[in-house]
């Protein structure tokens, strides 16, 4: 099974000659991926080992202008320097190929995060209540999809998306609180 380890979403049109570019800069082989998830829109791959890891690295097409590349692993986690180097590779060529960043998940600066518009009627993904018993931000960082060693300022947006939300007003009080001292600095 692969899970990715790093997965950059774009958006933009790219020219037959730009889409050879990228695959070529990434040596991937023009034929999609058949396994794991979103096998279905993959357009090039291309597996290797980094130290003991399998890794699969994965150009994919969702929808007309959307772009997914990602770096998956089949189960042992590549470390945080391949994966890093991965993220900057992955945002140059994209940025050459004339491609707009959508979102790099996980984030590692804030304008890798995508954030939605505050929804503040009925439709609101979190509604009207508070969705989690947790009274704790370690507990909900995760739940925003926010891992613990996350730079704060991804956390930052994070909790300001979640705070706009109609839930926000019934979520405990204790994590409220706890979330006002974590964006003043206490």
């Amino acid at each position: 099974m692969l899970w990715p380890a790093l997965r950059a979403l774009y958006h933009g049109p790219l020219s037959d000659d730009r889409l050879r570019a990228l695959t070529d800069e990434f040596a991937l082989d023009p034929t999609p991926r058949t396994e794991g998830p979103g096998a279905a829109g993959s357009v090039a791959h291309r597996t290797f080992t980094e130290g003991t890891a399998r890794l699969t690295l994965d150009l994919a097409r969702t929808g007309d202008f959307a772009w997914v590349l990602t770096l998956f692993h089949d189960g042992e986690l590549p470390g945080t320097d391949v994966v890093e180097a991965h993220r900057s590779r992955f945002r140059a060529a994209l940025d050459r190929a004339g491609l707009t960043l959508v979102q790099i998940d996980p984030p590692a600066t804030v304008d890798e995060v995508l954030t939605a518009a505050p929804e503040t009627g009925p439709d609101s993904a979190f509604g009207a209540h508070w969705p989690w018993p947790h009274d704790g931000l370690d507990r909900v960082w995760p739940r925003l999809g926010v891992r613990a060693d996350a730079p704060r300022a991804v956390k930052e947006v994070r909790l300001r998306e979640v705070m706009r939300t109609p839930a926000w007003p019934t979520a405990p009080e204790a994590l409220r609180q706890e979330a006002e001292a974590f964006l003043s600095g206490v």
